[in-house]
C-alpha cells in the first residue's frame, strides 16, 4: 500500500510514524534456519536488479527482501524455484507498495536479460500460484514495515541549520541536506546485503543509518536530542548496528581503493587522502570534530575540500550493476556486495548517482 505522498510531512505523521512502530512489534521472527541461506545475498541482488531495472520504491524493494528472508526461514526451496519465489516477493511488494501502471509485466520481465542468463522463463500460471502461496504464508498480510518505511519520517530532521561540521557551521545546508539523503540511501542498501540486520527493529535500523551518516559527514552532535526525540532511541541503542554499518562502508572504502591502485595507466595523485576507520567515533555520542580552517570554495567537477578528509572521500557514489548482471549465470560468484563504492565521481557529492 502506498501511503500519502510525503506523508512525513503532513499532519498525520506522527500518528503514521506510531503505527508503523506498533506494527513493527508484532513482525514474524527471523530464525536463519534456510538451508539456502549462503545464497540470500544472491538473490536480494537479483532482486535489487530487477527492482533499479523498473525504478520501484525503496520500500517496494525492501519488502521484496523482507518476503524472501521469511519464506526461506520457513521452506526448505530449490535454488531455480528460488528464483520464481524471490521475482514473485517483488511482485507482490510492488503491487502493495507501488501504483498499478508501475508493477512490472510479465513480458517484461521474461525481456529481461538476466532472464535468459538464468534459462528462466515466467509463466503466468505459476506466478499466481507462487503469489498465492507467498499470501497464504504471510496470512494475506504484506503491511510489514522495513527501515525503508522510516528513514524518509527521520531525514525530515536528520540535518539541521545548527549542526556542525567538522567544528565548524555549515556552508550550505542543503548540500548537506542531499549528502545526507545520499549516505542514508547506501546505508539502507547495505543493510539488505546482510540478514544480520534481521535482528533489529526496522525503526532502529533506520535510524543506525542515520547516524552512520551523521559521523561519515563529520556532523556534530553526532545524535542530537531532536533526533533522540523524533525516533526514541538513544546512542546507546544504535551503537550495536552502527556498527556493523560503518563496518560494511569501511570495507567498502578499501575495496575501492584496491581497485582503484590496481587500474593500470592511472595518474598518481599527489595528495593522497588518509584513510580512517570510521567506527572510531561510534562510543562518542555527542562527537566534536576538530575545529579546521575554514577551506576555500572548490571548483566545479571538484568535491568540496572540507568533505575529502576522512573516509567520506571514497563514499558512496554510482551503482554498478553490471558486474552483479554477468555473475547471475554463475552461482559460484556471488559479489560480497551489490553496491559498492565507486571511485569515479560525476557530481559534485560524493554519492550515488541515482
Amino acid at each position: 500500500m502506498e501511503l500519502e505522498d510525503q506523508w512525513w510531512k503532513g499532519q498525520l505523521a506522527a500518528d503514521i510514524y506510531q503505527a508503523l512502530r506498533y506494527k513493527e512489534l508484532k513482525l514474524p521472527s527471523f530464525k536463519g534456519q534456510s538451508p539456502q541461506l549462503n545464497l540470500r545475498r544472491y538473490f536480494a541482488d537479483l532482486i535489487a536488479i530487477v527492482s533499479n531495472r523498473f525504478r520501484l520504491c525503496p520500500t517496494a524493494r525492501h519488502l521484496a527482501v523482507y518476503l524472501l528472508d521469511l519464506f526461506m526461514d520457513r521452506y526448505d526451496v530449490t535454488v531455480q524455484q528460488l528464483h520464481m519465489v524471490s521475482l514473485s516477493c517483488l511482485l507482490l511488494a510492488s503491487k502493495f507498495e507501488e501504483r498499478e501502471d508501475r508493477v512490472p509485466k510479465l513480458e517484461t520481465l521474461n525481456n529481461l536479460g538476466c532472464m535468459s542468463s538464468m534459462n528462466l522463463v515466467l509463466t503466468k500460471q505459476g506466478l499466481l500460484h507462487m503469489e498465492l502461496l507467498l499470501l497464504e504464508t504471510f496470512q494475506w498480510n504484506l503491511y510489514l514495515p522495513t527501515a525503508a518505511h522510516f528513514t524518509d519520517y527521520y531525514l525530515s530532521i536528520a540535518v539541521h541549520e545548527g549542526d556542525l561540521h567538522d567544528g565548524w557551521p555549515m556552508k550550505c545546508l542543503e548540500k548537506t541536506k542531499l549528502y545526507m539523503a545520499k549516505y542514508v540511501d547506501y546505508f539502507l542498501e547495505v543493510s539488505l546485503q546482510d540478514h544480520v540486520f534481521l535482528c533489529f527493529a526496522p525503526s532502529l535500523v533506520a535510524a543506525a543509518c542515520v547516524a552512520a551518516s551523521r559521523l561519515i559527514l563529520h556532523l556534530s552532535p553526532t545524535w542530537p536530542p531532536r533526533l533522540q526525540r523524533l525516533t526514541g532511541y538513544a546512542w546507546e541503542n544504535l551503537i550495536p548496528c552502527t556498527e556493523k554499518l560503518l563496518i560494511a562502508h569501511d570495507s567498502d572504502v578499501k575495496e575501492a581503493n584496491k581497485q582503484k591502485c590496481q587500474q593500470p595507466n592511472q595518474q598518481q595523485q599527489q595528495g593522497q587522502t588518509v584513510y580512517h576507520t570510521s567506527a572510531q567515533y561510534l562510543n562518542r555520542s555527542n562527537a566534536q570534530y576538530p575545529q579546521q580552517a575554514p577551506q576555500p570554495v572548490a571548483a566545479p567537477n571538484h568535491l568540496p575540500a572540507s568533505y575529502l578528509s576522512h573516509s567520506t572521500a571514497n563514499g558512496p557514489q554510482s551503482i554498478n550493476t553490471q558486474t552483479i548482471s554477468t555473475s547471475l549465470q554463475a552461482k559460484s560468484n556471488i559479489p560480497n556486495r551489490a553496491f559498492q563504492v565507486s571511485m569515479h565521481y560525476t557530481c559534485a557529492a560524493p554519492c550515488f548517482d541515482r
